[in-house]
């Protein structure tokens, strides 16, 4: 017999993106909503019976209602599907919880996961979770599997939500799973969480990452995995599709003019819908003051409105301000004199030199304006 299912992780339904501008914080946060019926539907093309949720299917233990309902909703709407879901770090099972009220609250085909027990999922199909009861345990949550007992003849699958190896951050190893869980126990196949990037361990055991992007840097990410179980004995198939509506994107443009913005814009353009992209973009490079206002306005009053949201860095593109940048501030009197006196300062090392030059641009922009006003 043939077994399909999508294997998925970390939703953090819930999840703050507490850096970004209202409008595109409201829309993030829908978009991991929206990924449910995007796994349903991947789940249906590709015939997948049942849908693993691998760890932090809530961003916290305290998701708020509208998100709880919205994803139960959301999960019972799919009916023709079971969806089998997972407490991780994020959303650990604490006694008298979230998932305590998932458990009574959710429709016929949504489980929660919170014991660690075999749980038959189809005929001569068991699955052996790993709930998490804390945000951080010294004990690999997986250990109960080899001595797991399931019926002779039947397929094993893992659920958990941890890291397979210890990043050397100085700290003791938290939720840390052995990398060989998989032999060990006899898995056919182990699904994990928490690496919010896809990645495979071995033949066996693989993370999926997170289903809707939710940060910058991050590789392989914005899918989830259709699993495929064959003969017994025979490795999975794993195939990745793509789940996310928003691509992130990180990038650095050096300019030495400002007509040195016109191919990486039309690069960033090329075969993408701007209004699904985010884009977090750091401009380096010198240009005279004209110039690097010009760059910015363009950047702000453009594609800061076509893509989602733009997290600009001007940190470290620097202005040379030249006699014609300071002529258009003003050509003698008092503005004159002070910009000359900011240039002068902005030549100086350390934080003094980068406030004149602020007050410098900001001296400039305001004339601008002001110029464009009084020609009205």
């Amino acid at each position: 017999m043939v077994i399909r299912f999508v294997h998925t992780s970390d939703w953090q339904l819930g999840k703050p993106f507490g850096k970004a501008p209202d409008d595109a914080r409201a829309a993030l946060q829908e978009a991991r909503l929206d990924a449910i019926g995007a796994l349903a539907a991947a789940a249906r093309t590709h015939g997948a019976a049942f849908v693993l949720v691998a760890g932090d299917v809530f961003d916290s233990a305290e998701p708020g209602d509208r998100v709880f309902r919205q994803a139960l909703s959301r999960m019972g709407g799919a009916a023709d599907l079971r969806w089998i879901l997972l407490p991780g770090n994020h959303d650990p099972a604490r006694a008298d919880g979230l998932w305590s009220r998932l458990a009574a609250e959710a429709p016929p085909n949504v489980v929660a996961a919170t014991e660690p027990t075999p749980l038959a999922v189809l005929e001569d199909v068991y699955l052996l979770p790993a709930p998490l009861a804390f945000k951080r345990t010294v004990q690999d949550p997986t250990a109960w599997f080899d001595g797991a007992e399931t019926p002779t003849g039947a397929r094993r699958l893992g659920l958990a939500h941890g890291s397979i190896q210890d990043f050397g951050v100085g700290e003791t190893a938290t939720n840390q799973i052995a990398p060989d869980r998989a032999r060990r126990a006899g898995l056919d196949y182990l699904a994990l969480g928490d690496w919010h990037s896809r990645r495979q361990i071995d033949a066996r055991t693989a993370y999926c990452g997170t289903p809707e992007p939710d940060d910058f840097g991050r590789e392989a990410s914005g899918e989830a995995l259709v699993v495929e179980l064959a003969s017994p004995g025979e490795a999975p198939r794993i195939t990745p599709v793509p789940i996310g509506r928003y691509q992130w994107v990180t990038d650095t443009w050096t300019l030495s003019a400002a007509a040195d913005l016109d191919a990486p814009l039309a690069a960033l353009s090329a075969g993408q819908d701007l209004k699904h992209l985010v884009a977090r973009i750091k401009l380096a490079g010198l240009l005279t003051l004209g110039e690097r206002v010009a760059v910015r306005e363009r950047l702000e009053a453009g594609l800061a409105h076509e893509v989602r949201w733009l997290d600009l860095s001007l940190a470290d593109l620097f202005a040379r301000p030249t006699d014609n940048d300071l002529a258009e501030i003003d050509a003698q009197g008092v503005l004159r004199e002070a910009a000359e006196r900011l240039r002068a300062l902005a030549g100086e090392p350390g934080e003094q030199g980068l406030r004149a030059m602020a007050a410098l641009e900001r001296l400039y922009v305001e004339h601008q304006k002001a110029q464009r006003i009084g020609a009205t």
